[in-house]
């Protein structure tokens, strides 16, 4: 990894061990490359209570530049959060996670909160609309897929 990225990334990865908001913990982070989180809902939402979720950055030679690739990974006691856009394969559609919502300024940090978020404020015990068939045609990288953000709302 070469350009902005490592240095940004060793300063990120220092800032996380020593802080990181409630609910938010640093599970590995063995290199520069890819990173895994966990996330918990920290308020009374029914849907989530007592669950803790494992996500999986991976960093590009373009990061800040570029977004990270952001996915929920299934453990044992790590389940897929149920949830309108977040697919049964763990691709997040989410507008800050690609090109056009992406900005520099982001961080891991903010990546999370912004996840924990929308989980937060999320009534709908349900997949996206078509979930069956992404998840068994895609073989995009969730980088590389152009979602359409239609509802803001979940």
């Amino acid at each position: 990894m070469s350009g902005l990225g490592p240095k940004r990334l060793g300063k990120e990865l220092t800032k996380i061990q020593n802080s990181l908001p409630p609910g938010i913990t640093l599970v590995s982070a063995d290199n520069l490359e890819e990173w895994f989180l966990d996330i918990q809902v920290l308020d009374q939402n029914p849907l989530y209570a007592g669950q803790t979720y494992r996500l999986k950055f991976k960093f590009s030679k373009s990061y800040p530049i570029e977004p990270p690739e952001v996915t929920f990974t299934k453990t044992d006691n790590r389940p897929i959060p149920m949830h309108p856009h977040i697919y049964s394969n763990g691709i997040i559609c989410l507008d800050l996670l690609g090109s056009q919502g992406w900005s520099p300024v982001q961080n891991v940090e903010s990546v999370c909160m912004s996840i924990q978020s929308m989980l937060t404020g999320n009534t709908k015990d349900e997949r996206p609309p078509g979930d069956e068939e992404f998840v068994r045609g895609n073989r995009l990288r969730p980088r590389d897929i152009d979602f359409y953000y239609h509802d803001n709302t979940v």
